[in-house]
Order: structure tokens, then sequence, then C-alpha cells
């Protein structure tokens, strides 16, 4: 008979790992799909402040591993596989892999989301030549040179004042005249000398032959266009969720975010969600993790009933 587990978690970000944790130390019979890198978005930040607790030089990277661990010393299983079909109505949840399929009593989502694009014209044709969504990942490539960063939420401030160690010169290009960012991140970045900021206005056709020469950028507010000479640019305008697997079984909001309520609960026995991909006000590592606690918690209080 297939084996069936007490949780399966889809994802392997700081909530997976966390629910991983706190499933398998409740000794559930746990089992973590991740079909990328453990860690998730996390993995992209080259320096952690904000987890409490946080050891000196603590990156994204860093901290997933000791996570990844962790969980893995508690019991939790883990598997690399991408889930491409779903059945979760009944009392054994099955998924379907593309690698093999698995059945569980509970699941918990955490599939987080994906940097959104921005939408201007050959921003698609320039990515990975100039164009990237990841300072973390890429911000080596560009020093001592011009680069831009789109956005102005605590992401693209964040990320600003990262490539400011590499770049010569980091232009914060921002459709609002004020940041979103808190106001501890738009104090260090309007107190670093090499972030500039050109307000009201959005991008509207990157131009380059092999890679990136420049940006046409226009104003809102004066309807006005100007040609920036960059030789990068990097894209932090929001986060799509990953959730189109469930998006004709889970609850929704328009922007696909899943609806749970405080225990984590989705409208289907029996499945949680938690971290990125549920609909809430504060998308940071600690909030992650908070969710997969109280998802795998919550699951486990669900198993318990099943049995009487």
């Amino acid at each position: 008979m297939e084996h069936i587990y007490d949780c399966i978690i889809i994802g392997g970000g700081p909530a997976g790992l966390s629910a991983g944790l706190y499933a398998a130390r409740s000794k559930m019979d746990t089992l973590l799909i991740e079909k990328a890198e453990y860690g998730g978005q996390v993995t992209t930040t080259a320096e952690i402040e904000n987890y409490p607790g946080s050891i000196e030089n603590c990156t994204g990277s860093s901290l997933s591993e000791r996570m990844k661990n962790q969980a893995s010393s508690f019991g939790v299983k883990f598997m690399e596989d991408d889930i491409a079909d779903t059945d979760i109505d009944g009392a054994i949840k099955v998924l379907k892999g593309k690698r093999d399929s698995y059945r569980s009593r509970t699941i918990i989502i955490a599939t987080g989301a994906n940097p959104r694009l921005s939408g201007f014209k050959n921003e698609e044709q320039l990515r990975g030549r100039g164009i990237s969504y990841c300072a973390t990942c890429d911000a080596d490539f560009f020093t001592g040179l011009d680069v831009a960063v789109i956005g102005g939420g605590n992401s693209a401030i964040t990320e600003a004042i990262y490539l400011s160690k590499f770049a010569e010169n980091v232009i914060v290009i921002h459709r609002r005249d004020s940041l979103r960012a808190t106001k501890y991140l738009q104090d260090r970045a309007f107190h670093n000398s090499k972030i500039k900021f050109i307000w009201n206005s959005v991008v509207e056709e990157a131009k380059g032959k092999e890679a990136l020469e420049q940006l046409v950028v226009k104003n809102k507010i004066t309807g006005e266009t100007r040609k920036l000479k960059v030789d990068g640019c990097f894209v932090f305008v929001g986060y799509d969720p990953v959730s189109q697997l469930f998006r004709e079984i889970i609850k929704m909001d328009e922007k696909g975010y899943i609806i749970t309520d405080e225990e984590m609960r989705t409208n289907i026995e029996g499945v949680f969600a938690a971290g990125d991909v549920r609909k809430k006000s504060l998308r940071q590592i600690v909030t992650a993790a908070a969710d997969g606690a109280i998802a795998a918690t919550t699951a486990e209080s669900y198993i318990e009933k099943m049995k009487f």
C-alpha cells in the first residue's frame, strides 16, 4: 500500500521549513517537497538584519541552511519534485508530482511568491542581459558601473543599498513622489551618496542589442521622456503568489493570494497555507516562520480530531 504521511508541506522557504520543524517535532510523519532551492526568495537576500537573533553577517542562504538542518534533525523527509496536479478534497490528500505521487492526511501550502515583471518594452528580451530581479545574485557583475532600480518599497530600497556596495551609481526610479519603504530604510538610502532618485516616473522601454544599454523613462506628470544610460536594471515592483495549482480549488483574493483564518486553515478541511502565498499584511521571514509554526500545530490538532 502506498505510504500515507501525516503532513506534506509544499515549498521549502522559511514558512515550509518552519512548518516541517514543528510538524516533525510533534511526531508527525512529515514530508517536505521543494521543486527548486530550499530557502525560496530568502536565499537572494545578502544580509538579514530584521530576523530576531540573526547572527553577525547572516545571509539568506546561511539562515535557510540552518533551518533545513534543524528540520531534518527532527525527522523531516525531503523530496525534490514539482507538483503538477492535486486531489485534496478527501480525507486522504493526493499530490501528483513530475517524479512521483504522494498521499497525506494534511497538506500545508507554502509555495511563496515570485518577483513580478514591471511590464516595459523589451523587459523579457533583455532579462539576464542587464535586467535582473535579484541584486544578491547579480550585483557583482555591475561593479563600478551604473545601475537603475525600479520600485520604492522595502525590497527595492534594500536592494538599492546593497547594490551601492558594487555599482558606481544607483538610480532609483519610482512612480510616486515618495518611497513606500520603512523610515529606517529611507534614511539609509537618502544618506547614501551613491543613490539618486527619479520621482513620478516609469520605465517605458529597455534598449540594447546584445545587452541593456539604456532605459526610456517617462515622467507621469509632465509626459516627458528621457533616455537613461545604465548598464543594469533591477526590478522590484512586487510579487505574484505561486498559487496557480490551487486556483480552482482553494479560495483566494483577486491577486491570487490564498485566504486563511488565523490558524492557517483554508476552505478545505485538512489543507492549510503559510507564508508569502497567503493573504496577509506583512511578508517577512519572521511572519513566514510564524505562519509555518501555526499551520503545523493546527494540522496536528486536525489529525488528532480525526482519530475520534
